[in-house]
Formats: C-alpha cells, structure tokens, sequence
C-alpha cells in the first residue's frame, strides 16, 4: 500500500477536503439542533409584538400566557373580508411568493410597493376581560428607502379607530427612518380614524400631518422616503385591496 504523503498536493488536497466536510457535518448539524430553539424565539417574538400593538405588553408580561389567553388568530380572505377555516400553518411570507396563493398587484395600485401579496391573511382577535373581542390586529408591510417594513396595526372594533401600531422588523437608516420602531413616535397614531365619513382611506402620515387632528401623524424628520413607505403601507392595507372588505364586515357588526 502506497504511503499517504500529506505534505504533498494530492495530500494537502485531501486534508482540505476532509476538514470541509467535517465543518460542513457539523454546521449543518449546529443548524438542525437550533432550529426548534430559533423557531420557538421567533414565535415569542410575534406574540410580543402583537401584544405590544394592543397594548398588552408591560415589564414582567408572561407573553405566552396573555397571548393564550386574549388572542384568538384567524384567517381571513382579503378579497371577501371572510373568514377562512381549515388553513394550518399559515405562512403569509412564503404564500406572496407563491403563484398559487397571491395576488399580483396591479402597479396604479402597489402603493405600499410590494408587487405581490397573499390571497389570506392572519388577523388577530384581541379579547377584552369579558371574553369580547375589543380590538383587532391586523399585520401590514410595504417598502421604505431601504427595506420592507413590517408591522401590526390595532384597530378598534369600530373597524376605523387605531389603538396602535408596531413596526418589528426594518432595515431603515438608525436615528432617521429606523425610529418608525420607537414606541413614543408609533403613540401618535392612537385614537386616529382610518376612513373619513365617505368611506375613503384618508389617513396621513407626512409634514405638517397632524394639523388633522383626526387622521393626521407627522412623518419622521429626515427620512422623507421612510415616511412615505409609510404612508403607502396604510393606504394599500386599508383599502379595498387590503382589509377594507374585512373592516367593512366588522363595522356592520358581521
């Protein structure tokens, strides 16, 4: 049997290929061991932050405890307002990317920039301490300057009155767009209507906005494309493309 020369090529080759495949075994199996503890922190992270935009969330929340307790997730088909049963393990990510499951959105109508979108969407009923659902949250996201921007919206059962927003994941500029994450900017939109007496989406986000008491937030300073990302989300969420044709169900009491 010939001798292994590993100071050769042919050896070094060998080396090279035998430690890569075991650096390959073993990141491939850090990554299999952590997927239950990255899938768990993920989840904890989405009822956190539905929490938060209901506001439900203090210092100390057992999350998973309230969650349980006053949430109630439901499906529901964006182009009838109705709910959906018997859908498992909705993913509203991986369904836009489907062409199956989205909706090419037409260009005049793309004002959030998102090119496509699910056909359903998971709505979540917040229960008030008599077991009535006393708000609604309700996922939205478009484009910013650099990201899309991910957030929930609370909405009363009015089906027009914001009782919070949170923004949970964005790539935008740290201390300019990114503060659409700081909670004392997202208090601003409490207690604003999202539909004016005709019916229209007519609420504003921009300079000078909030001389409209009822429908007006002020953009952000410095980050005009950020605000306008914004802007664009609420205006495609809210309308007949998006939750309207649910909203509308919610303020006739369906």
């Amino acid at each position: 049997m010939a001798k292994f020369d590993k100071d050769s090529f042919g050896g070094t080759l060998a080396v090279v290929v035998a430690v890569s495949l075991l650096c390959s075994v073993i990141v491939a199996g850090a990554a299999v061991g952590l997927k239950p503890a990255q899938n768990e922190k993920k989840l904890l992270d989405k009822q956190r932050n539905i929490l938060g935009a209901a506001g439900l969330l203090s210092d100390g929340t057992d999350v998973p405890k309230v969650y349980a307790e006053r949430v109630e997730p439901r499906i529901v088909d964006l182009a009838t307002g109705e709910y959906v049963e018997g859908v498992k393990d909705f993913d509203a990510r991986a369904a836009a990317k489907d062409p199956q499951q989205n909706v090419r959105i037409k260009p005049e109508e793309d004002l959030a920039g998102i090119q496509t979108r699910a056909k359903y969407a998971e709505v979540y009923l917040i229960k008030d301490d008599s077991g009535k659902t006393g708000q609604i949250v309700l996922p939205m996201h478009g484009s910013g300057l650099w990201s899309v921007m991910y957030g929930f919206v609370a909405v009363k059962p009015d089906g027009n009155t914001v009782n919070g927003i949170t923004y949970y994941e964005q790539g935008e500029t740290a201390g300019l767009g990114g503060e659409i994450a700081n909670p004392l900017w997202q208090k601003h939109f409490v207690g604003k209507k999202l539909y004016n007496e005709q019916g229209d989406v007519a609420i504003r986000i921009g300079k000078g906005a909030s001389s409209d008491k009822e429908h007006g937030v002020d953009g952000l300073s410095g980050a005009t494309m950020t605000t306008k990302g914004v802007q664009g989300s609420f205006h495609y969420w809210f309308s007949q493309n998006g939750f309207g044709p649910y909203l509308a169900k919610i303020k006739a009491g369906e």
